[in-house]
Order: structure tokens, then C-alpha cells, then sequence
């Protein structure tokens, strides 16, 4: 199978799509009219972060208590209030993806197929398993079953005592895709899980089980790197309502109940969506940030001051919606009309793992491993 790296690929597209010999420089950074203050409640270092690879190494949060993983394996537990350390393994695994979690258990996955399961009070390995390929995206469950999507397409069903599988769903890959799955969302006794063949399916979290499945994107063009259409971000779950984007594909409403499509609009992304204040909320390709109505789909505001920024996926908090860039700037927004306020400078590796929002604060896990609180006056 033949993949490329995120940024290797939209580079290689742009390329393609130019005659243009000068390649196009990322945007810079304009003066922030009436700037307010960001302040950093807390900062600790968690590791290497992103490593050689550049794996996302995503947060996740339970409770009083923000979890953090880095690419030699190093997985730590901190107060999400204080920044102080709970508790901090070291698997000797290359993880990939970062943490997730799911009853009273943080998972994560390893570049090398190995799954882990460990105590969230106490960091214990509880199981560890194989399933057989690459883990890129954070295994997640409902406290019964740990659902674990690997590289080569296939989503395990394990069961969460003890790592046993339950389950499998295996789903063909195309030749060429980006290097990256979507994370899983569960909810109730469903988990929707999205493709590198532009399909988003739901499955039965007990059984393995199809109950629908629907086309984001439909691959165009003449090249192989012109019909790749990857899901990479996951499934965003708003009430009955589950959106989906692809990579050169569109930005999706389905039904979650019975996957019938709502509206459906053009767009281009890797990154995760986010929802607030009745917005979903898209960090595309080309470095635009866009806010649509959830409801319909309209294009509500967008903002084009990031472009070729290599932007992370936006994040809610507070009354406001940010985005991190390859520099390591965290530039945030109001959500109601996209203009910037704020920015801060987090690491200089730059950010591209997801971040966390929880009430006013921002939670941002930079590529050399600094975790930042952080919030707006």
C-alpha cells in the first residue's frame, strides 16, 4: 500500500494543480486589532511529543484529569486544574495517536499494532494486545468494548476487561491514501468510524454489526492523488445529528439514527471538526477557518488570514473557537464572526495534535511535548 504524509501530499497537490514554478509561502501573521490577553494557567512538559514520525498525540479528559502520551511511549496523568503530575508510565511502545479513554481506562495504540489499556487512577497496565497492523488514531469504547481502527482499514471490537476480541469489521483501503485514520466516536450502542474510501460507517459496538453506511466523497480527477477523499477527522456527534468532512471531498450532515444525508457542502479537510454556539466549525486544507450552521449548512463566517498554515484542528472553549499553525502559534477567534483576538506562541516545533477545550480553558500539546493551559481575558 502506498501512503504519503498529510503535509507531502497537500503539497504535492498544490504543486500539481499550478503551473506556477514559485510555491506559495504560508501566510503571514497580521497585527490583532484590540487584542486581549492569553494567559497560560499552567505548563508542563509531557514527553518528546510528536517525534520523527510526527504522530498525533492527542489529549484526552476524565474527570479532574487530562492525559497526555509522546512517541516513545510515555504516558502521564495530570490534575487538568493544577498542571500537577499524577502519575506517569513509560510503555517502550511508539505511540501513535495518543491517549484515549473510556470507562474508568486510558487506551492507547503503538505504530507497532500493540493496544494498551491502563488504570486511569493509577496508570497499571490492566491489557495489552495486538491486532495485527498500525494504530494512528486513539482506541475509544463505552466501558464494555474498546473499538481500536488501524491503518490497513480494519476496526476491532475488544472486549474491555481483558483486551479479548469480540468483534471485527474489515474495510478495503484504497492504493493511495493519507497517513492518518479518523478516531471513532461511540455513542450509545453504536460507533461511527469514517474511511479512507470517503464512506462513513456505524456499527453495532456490541455485535460488529452494519447498520448503515454512507458517501462523504467521491474520489475525481485522473491521478491517484487527485481521487484521494481519507476521512482523517472524526465523526462529530451534535444531538441525532453526525457530521462528517473529507480530504477534497465535502462537509457532511447524516441522521445518526438511519445515516440519511441532511445537506452536504464542497470543502477539504484532514482535521477534526468542532461545534459551538449552533456552528460546526472546519479548519480546511488551504488554511481557512469557516463556521456553517449546523442546522443547514450555510456558510455562516469565514476567515482566510491563515492560509498555507498547516492550521490543527479547531477546538472550542469559552466564546471562543482556536486553531494552531506549523509555527506553534495557537490563534483564536471569536466564534460568532471568526476574527482573531488572541495569540500565543506555544512551542516552536509547532502544533498539529488535536487540542482539548473544557469551559474557558484551552488545553494545547505541542509538537516537542510542552502542555499548555491556557485562557482569554
Amino acid at each position: 500500500m502506498k501512503q504519503l504524509g498529510v503535509v507531502l501530499l497537500a503539497g504535492l497537490l498544490a504543486a500539481c494543480s499550478s503551473n506556477d514554478s514559485v510555491e506559495l509561502e504560508p501566510a503571514e501573521l497580521l497585527d490583532i486589532a484590540n487584542e486581549r490577553d492569553v494567559n497560560r494557567v499552567w505548563s508542563e512538559d509531557v514527553g518528546v511529543g510528536t517525534g520523527e514520525h510526527f504522530s498525533m498525540q492527542a489529549l484526552s479528559i476524565l474527570n479532574d484529569t487530562i492525559f497526555a502520551s509522546d512517541a516513545e511511549g510515555r504516558v502521564t496523568a495530570l490534575n487538568r486544574e493544577s498542571g500537577d503530575e499524577l502519575w506517569e508510565v513509560a510503555l517502550d511502545q511508539p505511540v501513535s495517536g495518543g491517549t484515549g479513554v473510556a470507562g474508568d481506562l486510558v487506551l492507547v495504540g503503538t505504530l507497532n499494532g500493540e493496544v494498551f489499556a491502563l488504570d486511569s487512577a493509577s496508570g497499571e497496565v490492566r491489557w495489552q494486545v495486538g491486532v495485527g497492523g498500525e494504530v494512528l488514531a486513539p482506541p475509544q469504547g463505552n466501558g464494555s468494548v474498546v473499538v481500536v481502527q488501524t491503518l490497513s482499514g480494519r476496526i476491532y471490537g475488544l472486549n474491555a476487561a481483558d483486551g479479548s476480541e469480540r468483534w471485527l469489521y474489515d474495510n478495503t483501503t484504497p492504493a493511495l491514501t493519507l497517513r492518518g485514520t479518523a478516531t471513532p466516536a461511540v455513542l450509545g450502542g453504536s460507533v461511527f468510524v469514517g474511511f479512507a474510501s470517503g464512506k462513513i460507517l456505524a456499527l453495532d459496538i456490541n455485535e460488529g454489526v452494519l447498520q448503515w453506511e454512507q458517501r462523504v466523497a467521491v474520489a475525481k480527477g485522473r491521478s491517484e492523488l487527485e481521487r484521494v477523499i481519507d476521512i482523517d477527522g472524526s465523526p462529530l456527534l451534535i444531538g441525532e445529528t453526525l457530521y462528517s468532512a473529507s480530504y477534497q471531498g465535502r462537509l457532511v450532515a447524516i441522521n445518526r439514527g438511519n445515516g440519511r444525508g441532511m445537506w452536504a457542502k464542497d470543502e477539504s479537510t484532514y482535521n477534526n471538526l468542532a461545534s459551538g454556539m449552533g456552528y460546526v466549525y472546519v479548519s480546511n486544507a488551504g488554511g481557512s477557518v469557516k463556521a456553517y450552521n449546523a442546522s443547514n449548512g450555510e456558510l455562516v463566517w469565514e476567515n482566510d488570514q491563515l492560509l498555507r498554515r498547516q492550521l490543527s484542528a479547531p477546538q472550542t472553549f469559552g466564546s471562543f473557537v482556536a486553531v494552531a499553525d506549523f509555527a506553534g502559534y495557537v490563534h483564536i477567534m471569536n466564534q460568532t464572526d471568526g476574527e482573531i483576538v488572541a495569540r500565543r506562541k506555544v512551542d516552536g516545533s509547532g502544533v498539529r495534535s488535536p487540542m482539548l477545550g473544557r469551559g474557558d480553558t484551552l488545553y494545547v500539546h505541542g509538537n516537542s511535548g510542552e502542555l499548555e493551559a491556557l485562557s482569554v481575558e
